[in-house]
């Protein structure tokens, strides 16, 4: 998956995935969710957002003015939701402005959340500071030749803040918030705020519409732009879906019994790392992000925390059975059919295989996540909706840390986490060959 990064030239050619959050999410300013969740796309009552007069108001401003000012730019897909929007812009050239001056991405989502501003303060009454005047017309962008301070005021979007004409380019700019993209499960994570923020209201005294800044993700892979496309899409089903679920899609702090103390989980590790890759170390840096509540690993989880009263069974893939695989993929599916719930970290290739046909089959799983839940975490569409169908767990013992999308994991945490799998099930990885 694509990110933000500090070698892209945004000024460049090229697809982003931007998303914008409001600044008073609560309050949810540009609509609401209405439907029926079970209806099919196309249904009159299927998912679908009802915009506010704030909502369409974004909505013009997003699909009229932004090409307006930018005719290199071309938004091609969005969903304007109760408290932030998504949306693809294809830039097919260069992003040049009216005055003929080499811009960048930066400026033009600036120019775009001050217009939604100036329109939003008309529409909402607020009026500007004392001294600071009534604010001018609304619009994003400013006509080609007009300058800041030079006969009429500019529309919004010319009269962006000093601070973010001055910003640095969209790729070195600190956003409020960044959402990492799962390669494996195509979810969504937030993480937490950043320095270097630039206003967008300038000295006006006004509440923004939006927050601060802005996430921008890249598609590099083939498939990727179609899976964001269809994450937009989605995106007002799944907001339904976790709102009628509620108590299934939050994550949930703590209060799972691992009975995994932690000098039992070192010595596992012991004997199944070589001291090249596990030393005392290792073993700091690794407890530091463990969940840990009165000396035994914990874990936070998603979904149906039901199943963990089922008969647990761990699947772990270990080389040395590579040649009775097919052995332990039909025992798993076995048992699966019987009724028990099968545990794993999925990190092999193996393991997803197996995990992945019980699954399809539509037995439900338990699943044990590599990295902990931001205070926002919405897993995958096919996830969430195994989740709220009480037929998918998944459980981390880790506390949330951003990491980049190309960024792995180290056998100890590999390892930590099969252990915690046979924890959890009070059973050895071993089970199905007896």
């Amino acid at each position: 998956m694509g990110w933000r990064g500090s070698r892209k030239n945004y000024c460049w050619p090229g697809i982003y995935h931007i998303t914008i959050n409001v600044k008073e999410r609560r309050q949810q300013p540009l609509g609401r969710v209405v439907g029926d969740v079970s209806k099919p796309d196309g249904d009159p009552q299927a998912p679908k957002v009802a915009l506010t007069e704030v909502g369409r108001m974004v909505e013009q401003e997003l699909t009229e003015s932004i090409h307006a000012y930018y005719p290199m730019i071309e938004v091609s897909d969005f969903v304007i939701m109760p408290d932030h929007l998504h949306f693809i812009l294809v830039v097919h050239s260069r992003i040049v402005s009216p005055n003929g001056r080499e811009t960048h991405l930066g400026q033009v989502i600036a120019g775009f959340k001050k217009g939604c501003n100036r329109r939003y303060w008309e529409i909402t009454g607020l009026t500007a500071a004392e001294g600071q005047g009534e604010p001018a017309a609304a619009g994003v962008m400013a006509p080609a030749g007009k300058k800041e301070g030079q006969g009429e005021p500019a529309p919004a979007g010319a009269r962006m803040a000093l601070a973010e004409r001055r910003m640095a380019p969209a790729g070195a700019m600190m956003m409020p918030e960044e959402r990492r993209m799962d390669v494996e499960t195509d979810s969504l994570s937030v993480v937490p705020p950043q320095e270097g923020k630039a206003p967008s209201t300038g000295n006006t005294g006004r509440p923004p519409l939006f927050e601060y800044g802005y996430v921008d993700v890249m598609p590099l892979k083939e498939g990727q732009l179609e899976q964001q496309r269809q994450y937009i899409h989605d995106n007002p089903r799944y907001r339904l879906l976790r709102m009628s679920h509620r108590e299934y899609l939050t994550p949930q702090r703590g209060g799972i019994d691992t009975a995994l103390k932690l000098p039992a989980l070192k010595g596992y590790l012991e004997r199944e790392c070589s001291p090249s890759v596990f030393s005392d170390d290792v073993w700091k840096e690794l407890t530091g992000r463990l969940l840990v509540t009165g000396g035994l690993v914990a874990c936070d989880s998603y979904g149906s925390r039901n199943l963990l009263g089922k008969h647990l069974l761990p699947v772990v893939c270990h080389h040395k059975d590579a040649y009775l695989r097919a052995q332990q993929k039909e025992k798993c599916l076995t048992v699966a059919a019987e009724g028990a719930v099968l545990v794993s970290a999925r990190i092999s290739r193996d393991e997803k295989d197996i995990m992945d046909a019980v699954m399809d089959e539509g037995y439900p799983v338990i699943t044990i996540e590599d990295n902990g839940f931001p205070e926002i975490y919405h897993p995958s569409a096919h996830r969430t909706e195994l989740c709220a169908t009480g037929k998918l767990l998944i459980v981390t013992p880790w506390q949330y840390k951003y990491r980049r999308v190309d960024e792995g994991i180290n056998m100890p945490e590999c390892k930590t986490m099969n252990c915690l799998a046979q924890a959890l099930c009070r059973m050895k990885d071993s089970w199905w060959k007896e």
